[in-house]
């Protein structure tokens, strides 16, 4: 539970109670993006980066969470609800972001996490050993999250003392020299540092460098001439991803969606092909899913056991019951409810509607504010008339009722169970149970009408 603090077993066995907070960095302008929606709001899996990384440090259940906002940023601190929010009036670097969630965090003793929101994808397993490593005896001031990329480009430099492998500094790269450069061990920017000294270690920040800024990444170099121990823990490049253009935005949402895709296989799910099936952070499948190419799933998608969704299918704020099948292109959108064994067939959608057990909806229709009931039929081309311009209206289709292709139900109105509407009907009454309606006019037949028309036709032509 948020606020518990946070249990940890030391590696001698014993059980200890530390208390661990976080301040998460969330006030750059974001100006690569191009945007009007400030960085950290920007989605990865349906979810604001910024939210992403509030829930794996939710997970943690720390004592207190502050975000650290620009002025003017009041969406991102209602996104970072309900933590607290800090403003940096200024932008002076990332150790004075911190030194800015000084005072929500004031009397602060335990382990702090420095995380930063555009940087979505660290998982809470690496949180975890940072914050063993912070307590495992002797305990260094601070532990710093390094990585190993591919290129190393602009990014910091972990320098390491060869002997005892502790960090004994962190050089940013416009201040490194060229044998610096050349480490290949680089500083994310994730930090965890003894609360009881990190505002200390902050307050005795210089901006003696380049960028004229205060860096965090400084406080190791303070803390080891204090006579504190400093060391880092491994995490991977992927986790670590910092999110600045909307290339890299789009990095990210393919990690993150891989993850996704790995959680559902994991779990029991059949994905025929992976690379083609899109999630949302919050979908949820049962066991022996089946979901085929080309299958995208908004917020909100519960899916049962057994379900079987084909190409092309597009879901939202849906719930599935076991044993379903679904598609190829189907629609299900916010409200639809289908039950167990139901069929959503090619080109079917359906609003705020229940279909219940074993219906079947296979061809062309559109099901809205309604209800198909228990074994009901619903034709090819069936259409819910669920609004009159103004306002929507409730169809309700019985057990074991057939809907005949092209038919028209315009709410509200009620179909009886195992009634019978005719194929082209165009229904604005109940019908009654086990009763037909039809709605078509008489059939009309002039023998030999079409031959003379056209023989009148040519005749006129020539």
């Amino acid at each position: 539970m948020a606020g518990s603090g946070h249990y940890h077993i030391d590696f001698g066995g014993s059980m200890t109670k530390r208390k661990t907070a976080a301040v998460v960095l969330a006030a750059g302008m974001g100006t690569r993006m191009r945007s009007a929606l400030p960085k950290v709001l920007h989605p990865v899996a349906g979810r604001p980066m910024l939210r992403a990384l509030l829930d794996t440090v939710e997970d943690l259940a720390p004592e207190r969470v502050v975000v650290v906002v620009g002025p003017g940023m009041e969406a991102v601190g209602r996104a970072a609800a309900p933590h607290a929010t800090a403003i940096q009036e200024q932008r002076l670097g990332t150790g004075h972001a911190v030194g800015c969630a000084g005072a929500a965090l004031g009397g602060f003793d335990g382990d702090v996490l420095v995380l930063y929101g555009d940087t979505p994808l660290v998982t809470r397993k690496t949180l975890d050993r940072m914050l063993e490593a912070r307590r495992k005896a002797p305990e260094p001031v601070v532990v710093v999250l390094g990585f190993r990329p591919r290129d190393p480009g602009e990014y910091g430099r972990l320098l390491t003392d060869p002997a005892t492998g502790e960090v004994t500094a962190i050089v940013e790269h416009g201040e490194a020299t060229p044998e610096q450069r050349a480490v290949g061990l680089c500083n994310s920017g994730v930090m965890v540092v003894d609360g009881a000294r990190l505002f200390g270690l902050i307050d005795r920040l210089g901006a003696d460098n380049a960028k004229g800024e205060y860096f965090l990444t400084d406080i190791v170099a303070l803390a080891r001439k204090d006579g504190g121990r400093c060391v880092f823990v491994e995490g991977t490049e992927e986790e670590l991803i910092g999110v600045n253009s909307r290339k890299d935005l789009a990095r990210a949402e393919a990690i993150a969606q891989d993850r996704l895709r790995d959680a559902a296989m994991e779990a029991g799910a059949t994905l025929i092909d992976p690379s083609t099936v899109y999630f949302h952070h919050d979908t949820r499948l049962g066991r022996d899913v089946v979901i085929h190419p080309h299958v995208v799933f908004g917020p909100g998608v519960t899916v049962g056991d057994g379900v079987v969704i084909k190409s092309f299918c597009h879901l939202e704020e849906a719930e599935v019951g076991r044993g379903a099948l679904l598609g190829p292109y189907a629609r299900l959108r916010p409200g639809a409810e289908i039950g167990e064994d139901a069929h959503i067939g090619n080109f079917v959608e359906i609003k705020k509607a229940k279909v219940e057990k074993g219906a079947k909806v296979n061809h062309l229709s559109y099901i809205g504010d309604g209800r198909v009931g228990p074994g009901a039929n619903i034709g090819a081309g069936t259409i819910f008339c669920n609004y009159d311009g103004f306002d929507k209206a409730f169809t309700d289709v019985g057990a074991g009722a057939f809907i005949g292709s092209n038919s028209a139900l315009v709410a509200p109105v009620k179909v009886g169970d195992g009634a019978i509407v005719g194929a082209g009907s165009v229904i604005a009454k109940d019908v009654a149970g086990d009763a037909l309606a039809v709605t078509r006019g008489p059939h009309r037949e002039i023998p030999g009408w079409a031959a003379r028309y056209r023989a009148k036709k040519k005749k006129k032509k020539d």
